[in-house]
Protein backbone atom coordinates (compact mmCIF):
# COMPACT_ATOMS: atom_id res chain seq x y z
CA UNK A 1 0.00 0.00 0.00
CA UNK A 2 1.57 3.45 -1.04
CA UNK A 3 1.88 6.17 1.56
CA UNK A 4 -0.61 8.67 -0.50
CA UNK A 5 -3.39 5.34 -0.04
CA UNK A 6 -2.26 5.40 3.84
CA UNK A 7 -2.78 9.20 4.10
CA UNK A 8 -5.91 9.46 2.13
CA UNK A 9 -7.61 6.80 4.39
CA UNK A 10 -6.13 8.46 7.79
CA UNK A 11 -7.87 11.51 6.19
CA UNK A 12 -10.75 9.51 5.48
CA UNK A 13 -11.27 8.33 9.08
CA UNK A 14 -10.43 11.57 10.55
CA UNK A 15 -13.60 12.72 9.03
CA UNK A 16 -15.90 10.40 10.15
CA UNK A 17 -14.42 9.92 14.00
CA UNK A 18 -17.06 12.55 15.30
CA UNK A 19 -19.60 10.83 13.98
CA UNK A 20 -18.74 7.47 15.10
CA UNK A 21 -17.96 8.03 18.29
CA UNK A 22 -21.49 10.06 18.50
CA UNK A 23 -23.65 6.61 17.15
CA UNK A 24 -21.81 4.86 19.16
CA UNK A 25 -23.10 6.87 22.32
CA UNK A 26 -26.25 6.90 21.13
CA UNK A 27 -26.61 2.80 20.54
CA UNK A 28 -25.06 2.66 24.04
CA UNK A 29 -27.73 5.30 25.58
CA UNK A 30 -30.87 3.19 24.07
CA UNK A 31 -29.73 -0.01 24.01
CA UNK A 32 -32.38 -2.75 22.68
CA UNK A 33 -31.89 -6.52 23.55
CA UNK A 34 -31.74 -9.11 21.31
CA UNK A 35 -34.60 -10.11 18.49
CA UNK A 36 -36.20 -6.49 19.92
CA UNK A 37 -33.78 -3.72 17.76
CA UNK A 38 -36.21 -1.87 16.29
CA UNK A 39 -35.44 1.30 17.19
CA UNK A 40 -31.96 0.46 16.05
CA UNK A 41 -32.40 -0.83 12.88
CA UNK A 42 -34.40 2.22 12.05
CA UNK A 43 -31.47 4.50 13.10
CA UNK A 44 -29.58 2.35 11.41
CA UNK A 45 -31.62 1.86 8.49
CA UNK A 46 -32.22 6.08 8.33
CA UNK A 47 -28.45 6.75 9.08
CA UNK A 48 -27.86 4.78 5.88
CA UNK A 49 -29.76 6.48 3.94
CA UNK A 50 -28.60 9.46 4.26
CA UNK A 51 -25.37 8.55 2.49
CA UNK A 52 -26.71 7.79 -0.49
CA UNK A 53 -25.32 5.39 -3.53
CA UNK A 54 -26.89 2.39 -1.39
CA UNK A 55 -29.33 -0.37 -1.97
CA UNK A 56 -30.49 -0.57 1.55
CA UNK A 57 -32.78 -3.64 2.68
CA UNK A 58 -34.31 -5.00 6.15
CA UNK A 59 -34.14 -8.82 5.66
CA UNK A 60 -35.80 -9.19 8.93
CA UNK A 61 -37.73 -7.24 11.42
CA UNK A 62 -34.63 -6.17 13.09
CA UNK A 63 -31.60 -6.09 11.08
CA UNK A 64 -30.44 -4.09 7.89
CA UNK A 65 -28.15 -4.83 5.05
CA UNK A 66 -26.56 -1.48 2.65
CA UNK A 67 -25.20 -2.72 -0.86
CA UNK A 68 -22.71 -0.59 -2.43
CA UNK A 69 -22.19 -1.72 -5.78
CA UNK A 70 -18.91 -0.32 -7.90
CA UNK A 71 -18.60 0.82 -10.63
CA UNK A 72 -16.35 -2.43 -11.93
CA UNK A 73 -17.07 -6.19 -11.71
CA UNK A 74 -15.68 -7.81 -9.03
CA UNK A 75 -15.98 -10.09 -5.68
CA UNK A 76 -18.57 -9.43 -3.27
CA UNK A 77 -17.11 -8.30 0.38
CA UNK A 78 -19.17 -8.93 2.87
CA UNK A 79 -18.62 -6.62 6.18
CA UNK A 80 -20.50 -7.16 10.13
CA UNK A 81 -21.74 -5.87 12.70
CA UNK A 82 -23.94 -7.10 15.48
CA UNK A 83 -26.46 -4.62 17.30
CA UNK A 84 -28.11 -5.85 20.40
CA UNK A 85 -27.22 -5.42 23.74
CA UNK A 86 -27.68 -7.45 27.08
CA UNK A 87 -29.62 -7.79 30.01
CA UNK A 88 -27.07 -6.05 32.36
CA UNK A 89 -28.01 -3.05 34.85
CA UNK A 90 -25.31 -0.34 33.71
CA UNK A 91 -23.17 0.76 36.68
CA UNK A 92 -20.99 3.58 34.47
CA UNK A 93 -21.83 6.76 34.96
CA UNK A 94 -21.33 7.85 31.73
CA UNK A 95 -23.57 11.34 30.20
CA UNK A 96 -24.61 8.22 27.74
CA UNK A 97 -25.05 5.76 30.00
CA UNK A 98 -28.14 3.44 29.23
CA UNK A 99 -31.20 4.85 29.90
CA UNK A 100 -33.26 1.42 29.78
CA UNK A 101 -33.43 -0.15 33.19
CA UNK A 102 -31.73 -3.74 32.98
CA UNK A 103 -30.16 -3.47 29.44
CA UNK A 104 -27.06 -2.09 28.41
CA UNK A 105 -24.22 -2.93 26.08
CA UNK A 106 -21.60 -4.68 27.93
CA UNK A 107 -20.11 -6.20 24.97
CA UNK A 108 -19.12 -3.97 22.54
CA UNK A 109 -22.41 -4.04 19.70
CA UNK A 110 -22.77 -0.22 19.62
CA UNK A 111 -19.37 0.35 18.82
CA UNK A 112 -19.33 -2.18 16.05
CA UNK A 113 -22.40 -0.87 14.81
CA UNK A 114 -21.19 2.77 14.39
CA UNK A 115 -17.84 1.40 13.33
CA UNK A 116 -19.50 -0.41 10.48
CA UNK A 117 -21.68 3.00 9.77
CA UNK A 118 -18.70 4.96 9.83
CA UNK A 119 -17.06 2.59 7.20
CA UNK A 120 -20.37 3.12 4.64
CA UNK A 121 -20.23 6.56 5.12
CA UNK A 122 -16.24 6.81 3.74
CA UNK A 123 -17.05 3.86 1.21
CA UNK A 124 -19.64 5.30 -0.69
CA UNK A 125 -17.14 7.96 -1.82
CA UNK A 126 -15.05 5.35 -3.03
CA UNK A 127 -17.96 3.95 -5.61
CA UNK A 128 -15.82 4.43 -8.68
CA UNK A 129 -13.22 3.10 -7.21
CA UNK A 130 -14.59 -0.07 -5.63
CA UNK A 131 -14.25 -3.55 -8.35
CA UNK A 132 -17.65 -5.59 -6.76
CA UNK A 133 -19.61 -5.09 -3.75
CA UNK A 134 -19.47 -3.93 -0.10
CA UNK A 135 -22.28 -5.61 1.79
CA UNK A 136 -23.17 -4.12 5.06
CA UNK A 137 -24.30 -6.35 7.21
CA UNK A 138 -26.63 -5.34 10.64
CA UNK A 139 -26.77 -8.65 12.33
CA UNK A 140 -29.34 -8.46 15.16
CA UNK A 141 -29.65 -10.99 18.20
CA UNK A 142 -25.91 -12.01 18.40
CA UNK A 143 -26.44 -12.94 22.32
CA UNK A 144 -29.49 -15.45 22.21
CA UNK A 145 -29.75 -18.80 20.24
CA UNK A 146 -30.26 -19.31 17.62
CA UNK A 147 -29.09 -16.20 17.04
CA UNK A 148 -29.56 -13.51 14.12
CA UNK A 149 -26.65 -14.92 12.04
CA UNK A 150 -28.71 -17.72 10.96
CA UNK A 151 -31.76 -16.02 10.37
CA UNK A 152 -29.66 -13.70 8.51
CA UNK A 153 -28.62 -16.46 6.76
CA UNK A 154 -31.37 -17.78 5.79
CA UNK A 155 -33.22 -14.85 4.54
CA UNK A 156 -30.72 -14.87 1.44
CA UNK A 157 -27.97 -11.70 2.85
CA UNK A 158 -25.12 -14.32 1.56
CA UNK A 159 -26.43 -14.79 -1.99
CA UNK A 160 -23.55 -14.01 -3.93
CA UNK A 161 -20.89 -12.71 -1.41
CA UNK A 162 -17.59 -14.58 -2.17
CA UNK A 163 -15.85 -13.27 1.49
CA UNK A 164 -16.09 -12.24 4.62
CA UNK A 165 -15.09 -9.88 7.43
CA UNK A 166 -16.21 -9.55 10.85
CA UNK A 167 -14.42 -7.03 14.33
CA UNK A 168 -14.85 -7.64 17.47
CA UNK A 169 -13.43 -5.04 20.03
CA UNK A 170 -11.90 -7.11 22.99
CA UNK A 171 -11.55 -5.80 26.45
CA UNK A 172 -8.65 -8.47 27.03
CA UNK A 173 -6.55 -6.26 24.38
CA UNK A 174 -4.64 -3.68 24.45
CA UNK A 175 -5.96 -0.33 22.60
CA UNK A 176 -3.53 -0.06 19.52
CA UNK A 177 -3.47 -3.93 19.10
CA UNK A 178 -4.94 -5.89 16.82
CA UNK A 179 -5.86 -9.73 17.30
CA UNK A 180 -5.46 -12.09 14.57
CA UNK A 181 -6.22 -16.01 14.49
CA UNK A 182 -5.73 -18.79 11.91
CA UNK A 183 -8.71 -21.41 11.83
CA UNK A 184 -10.52 -22.17 14.82
CA UNK A 185 -11.37 -18.26 16.95
CA UNK A 186 -14.53 -19.48 18.65
CA UNK A 187 -15.18 -22.85 20.12
CA UNK A 188 -18.26 -24.93 19.86
CA UNK A 189 -21.15 -22.90 22.48
CA UNK A 190 -23.48 -25.71 23.72
CA UNK A 191 -25.33 -26.10 26.87
CA UNK A 192 -27.52 -29.14 28.81
CA UNK A 193 -30.15 -29.53 31.21
CA UNK A 194 -30.38 -32.38 33.32
CA UNK A 195 -33.11 -33.76 35.89
CA UNK A 196 -32.98 -36.30 38.43
CA UNK A 197 -35.85 -37.38 39.74
CA UNK A 198 -35.59 -39.47 42.90
CA UNK A 199 -37.87 -40.13 45.92
CA UNK A 200 -37.87 -37.96 48.79
CA UNK A 201 -38.78 -38.30 52.14
CA UNK A 202 -37.54 -37.41 55.94
CA UNK A 203 -33.95 -36.24 56.37
CA UNK A 204 -33.97 -38.94 59.27
CA UNK A 205 -34.67 -41.44 57.33
CA UNK A 206 -32.49 -41.72 54.00
CA UNK A 207 -32.29 -45.07 53.29
CA UNK A 208 -36.39 -45.08 52.29
CA UNK A 209 -35.42 -42.52 49.84
CA UNK A 210 -33.46 -42.41 46.54
CA UNK A 211 -31.36 -39.05 47.08
CA UNK A 212 -31.10 -36.78 43.95
CA UNK A 213 -28.58 -34.52 45.64
CA UNK A 214 -26.44 -37.44 46.38
CA UNK A 215 -26.97 -38.72 42.90
CA UNK A 216 -26.71 -35.08 41.40
CA UNK A 217 -23.39 -34.90 43.52
CA UNK A 218 -21.59 -37.70 41.70
CA UNK A 219 -22.70 -36.41 38.43
CA UNK A 220 -21.33 -33.41 38.31
CA UNK A 221 -17.93 -34.99 40.22
CA UNK A 222 -17.88 -37.60 37.27
CA UNK A 223 -18.56 -35.02 34.35
CA UNK A 224 -15.48 -33.59 35.13
CA UNK A 225 -14.00 -36.84 34.21
CA UNK A 226 -15.02 -36.28 30.53
CA UNK A 227 -12.07 -33.77 30.20
CA UNK A 228 -9.41 -34.94 32.59
CA UNK A 229 -10.09 -38.67 31.45
CA UNK A 230 -12.03 -39.01 28.45
CA UNK A 231 -10.62 -36.76 26.34
CA UNK A 232 -7.35 -35.88 25.00
CA UNK A 233 -4.90 -33.14 26.09
CA UNK A 234 -4.41 -31.96 22.88
CA UNK A 235 -8.13 -30.87 22.38
CA UNK A 236 -9.62 -28.10 23.73
CA UNK A 237 -12.52 -28.73 25.72
CA UNK A 238 -14.45 -27.70 28.68
CA UNK A 239 -17.72 -28.90 30.89
CA UNK A 240 -18.67 -26.72 33.57
CA UNK A 241 -22.68 -27.43 35.93
CA UNK A 242 -22.95 -24.12 36.38
CA UNK A 243 -26.56 -24.69 38.16
CA UNK A 244 -27.28 -27.16 40.53
CA UNK A 245 -31.18 -26.56 42.34
CA UNK A 246 -32.96 -28.62 44.76
CA UNK A 247 -35.50 -28.16 47.40
CA UNK A 248 -37.06 -25.66 48.88
CA UNK A 249 -35.22 -24.98 51.98
CA UNK A 250 -36.23 -27.21 54.61
CA UNK A 251 -33.20 -28.82 56.80
CA UNK A 252 -34.77 -31.97 57.20
CA UNK A 253 -36.31 -32.60 53.87
CA UNK A 254 -34.82 -34.92 51.39
CA UNK A 255 -36.66 -33.70 47.76
CA UNK A 256 -37.77 -35.43 45.05
CA UNK A 257 -35.74 -33.94 42.56
CA UNK A 258 -32.67 -32.17 41.57
CA UNK A 259 -31.98 -30.08 38.08
CA UNK A 260 -28.73 -29.50 36.88
CA UNK A 261 -27.64 -27.21 33.40
CA UNK A 262 -24.28 -25.71 32.43
CA UNK A 263 -22.30 -25.73 29.51
CA UNK A 264 -20.06 -27.27 27.14
CA UNK A 265 -17.42 -25.68 24.90
CA UNK A 266 -15.10 -27.48 22.45
CA UNK A 267 -13.12 -27.74 18.69
CA UNK A 268 -14.45 -29.60 16.42
CA UNK A 269 -17.16 -31.96 15.37
CA UNK A 270 -15.30 -35.26 16.69
CA UNK A 271 -14.76 -33.75 20.17
CA UNK A 272 -18.61 -32.12 20.46
CA UNK A 273 -20.18 -35.42 19.94
CA UNK A 274 -18.10 -37.54 21.76
CA UNK A 275 -18.98 -35.35 24.91
CA UNK A 276 -22.53 -35.66 24.54
CA UNK A 277 -22.15 -39.69 24.05
CA UNK A 278 -20.56 -39.58 27.33
CA UNK A 279 -22.20 -37.20 29.07
CA UNK A 280 -25.42 -39.19 28.68
CA UNK A 281 -23.53 -42.75 29.46
CA UNK A 282 -21.94 -41.15 32.60
CA UNK A 283 -25.67 -39.69 33.86
CA UNK A 284 -27.30 -42.96 33.00
CA UNK A 285 -24.91 -44.90 34.85
CA UNK A 286 -24.74 -43.13 37.84
CA UNK A 287 -29.13 -42.81 38.19
CA UNK A 288 -29.23 -46.27 36.94
CA UNK A 289 -26.94 -47.42 39.67
CA UNK A 290 -28.61 -45.75 42.28
CA UNK A 291 -32.70 -46.64 41.36
CA UNK A 292 -33.04 -42.86 39.84
CA UNK A 293 -33.85 -41.71 36.27
CA UNK A 294 -32.97 -39.01 34.33
CA UNK A 295 -33.71 -36.75 31.29
CA UNK A 296 -31.16 -34.85 29.92
CA UNK A 297 -31.46 -32.02 27.26
CA UNK A 298 -28.36 -30.98 24.92
CA UNK A 299 -28.56 -28.12 23.05
CA UNK A 300 -26.50 -27.77 20.40
CA UNK A 301 -25.63 -23.73 20.29
CA UNK A 302 -22.98 -21.40 18.23
CA UNK A 303 -20.48 -23.79 16.41
CA UNK A 304 -16.78 -22.53 16.18
CA UNK A 305 -16.27 -19.82 13.95
CA UNK A 306 -13.29 -20.98 11.67
CA UNK A 307 -11.05 -18.27 9.70
CA UNK A 308 -10.61 -19.16 6.67
CA UNK A 309 -6.62 -19.50 5.63
CA UNK A 310 -6.45 -17.31 2.65
CA UNK A 311 -8.73 -14.47 3.69
CA UNK A 312 -6.78 -14.01 7.34
CA UNK A 313 -3.56 -14.12 5.35
CA UNK A 314 -5.34 -10.86 3.24
CA UNK A 315 -5.80 -9.65 6.90
CA UNK A 316 -2.94 -10.37 7.89
CA UNK A 317 -1.08 -8.04 5.01
CA UNK A 318 -3.53 -5.71 5.44
CA UNK A 319 -2.74 -4.97 8.93
CA UNK A 320 0.94 -4.95 8.72
CA UNK A 321 1.04 -3.13 5.46
CA UNK A 322 -1.03 -0.45 7.32
CA UNK A 323 0.15 -0.51 10.64
CA UNK A 324 3.32 -2.70 11.00
CA UNK A 325 4.03 -5.85 12.15
CA UNK A 326 4.69 -4.83 16.04
CA UNK A 327 0.42 -3.76 15.90
CA UNK A 328 -0.43 -7.38 14.92
CA UNK A 329 -1.21 -9.50 18.13
CA UNK A 330 -1.36 -13.35 17.07
CA UNK A 331 -3.53 -15.10 19.29
CA UNK A 332 -4.98 -18.65 20.15
CA UNK A 333 -8.36 -19.66 19.84
CA UNK A 334 -11.09 -18.21 22.54
CA UNK A 335 -13.37 -20.60 24.31
CA UNK A 336 -16.36 -17.96 23.76
CA UNK A 337 -18.96 -18.34 21.17
CA UNK A 338 -20.16 -16.51 18.67
CA UNK A 339 -23.04 -16.70 15.70
CA UNK A 340 -20.66 -14.89 13.40
CA UNK A 341 -20.00 -19.26 12.78
CA UNK A 342 -23.29 -18.80 10.43
CA UNK A 343 -21.73 -16.78 8.24
CA UNK A 344 -18.00 -18.35 8.42
CA UNK A 345 -19.69 -22.05 7.72
CA UNK A 346 -21.11 -20.43 4.63
CA UNK A 347 -18.42 -17.84 2.96
CA UNK A 348 -14.50 -17.76 3.57
CA UNK A 349 -14.07 -15.15 6.27
CA UNK A 350 -11.79 -13.60 8.55
CA UNK A 351 -13.30 -12.68 12.20
CA UNK A 352 -10.59 -9.76 13.58
CA UNK A 353 -10.07 -9.17 17.34
CA UNK A 354 -9.48 -5.18 17.71
CA UNK A 355 -7.90 -3.83 21.10
CA UNK A 356 -10.17 -2.02 23.82
CA UNK A 357 -8.60 -2.07 26.84
CA UNK A 358 -6.84 0.64 28.53
CA UNK A 359 -5.89 0.51 31.79
CA UNK A 360 -4.77 4.50 32.39
CA UNK A 361 -8.07 5.09 31.45
CA UNK A 362 -9.72 2.62 33.97
CA UNK A 363 -10.74 0.67 31.06
CA UNK A 364 -10.37 -2.72 32.65
CA UNK A 365 -13.76 -4.57 32.99
CA UNK A 366 -14.40 -7.40 30.93
CA UNK A 367 -17.12 -8.05 28.52
CA UNK A 368 -20.74 -8.69 30.03
CA UNK A 369 -19.88 -6.46 33.66
CA UNK A 370 -22.20 -3.80 34.48
CA UNK A 371 -19.34 -1.50 34.19
CA UNK A 372 -17.76 -2.73 30.76
CA UNK A 373 -17.00 0.11 28.37
CA UNK A 374 -13.92 0.57 25.14
CA UNK A 375 -11.64 3.18 24.76
CA UNK A 376 -13.01 5.03 22.08
CA UNK A 377 -9.73 5.01 20.35
CA UNK A 378 -10.64 1.79 19.32
CA UNK A 379 -13.20 2.47 17.23
CA UNK A 380 -10.69 4.22 14.69
CA UNK A 381 -9.30 1.24 14.20
CA UNK A 382 -12.20 -0.30 13.75
CA UNK A 383 -13.10 1.80 10.48
CA UNK A 384 -9.73 2.20 9.46
CA UNK A 385 -9.60 -1.79 9.21
CA UNK A 386 -12.77 -2.22 7.55
CA UNK A 387 -11.77 0.62 4.75
CA UNK A 388 -8.17 -0.37 4.50
CA UNK A 389 -9.93 -4.56 3.80
CA UNK A 390 -12.02 -3.24 0.94
CA UNK A 391 -9.05 -1.27 -0.48
CA UNK A 392 -7.00 -4.12 -0.42
CA UNK A 393 -9.28 -6.71 -1.71
CA UNK A 394 -11.92 -4.34 -3.88
CA UNK A 395 -10.03 -2.11 -5.29
CA UNK A 396 -7.40 -3.92 -6.98
CA UNK A 397 -8.42 -7.16 -7.71
CA UNK A 398 -9.08 -9.61 -10.84
CA UNK A 399 -12.48 -9.52 -11.72
CA UNK A 400 -15.03 -12.45 -10.05
CA UNK A 401 -14.58 -15.49 -11.26
CA UNK A 402 -11.20 -14.97 -12.62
Amino acid sequence: MSIIEKHLINEWVNSVEDDVIRWRRYFHRNPELSFQEEKTAQYVYETLQSFGNLEISRPTKTSVVARLIGKQPGKVLGLRADMDALAIQEENDFEFASQIPGVMHACGHDAHTAMLLGTAKILVSMKDQIKGEVRFIFQHAEEIHPGGAQEMVRAGVLDGVDLMIGIHLMSTIPVGKIGLIYGPVTANSDRFNITIQGKGGHASQPELTIDPLAIGAQVVTNLQQIVARNTSPLDKLVVSVTNFQAGNGAYNVIPDTVKLSGSVRSFGKEVREHTVKTMEQIIKGITEAHGATYEFDYCHGYGSVVNDENVTKLMEDTIVERWGQDRLLPMSPLMGGEDFSAFADKVPSCFLLVGARNEEKGIIYPHHHPRFTVDEDSLRDGVALFVHAVQKILTSNKNKGD
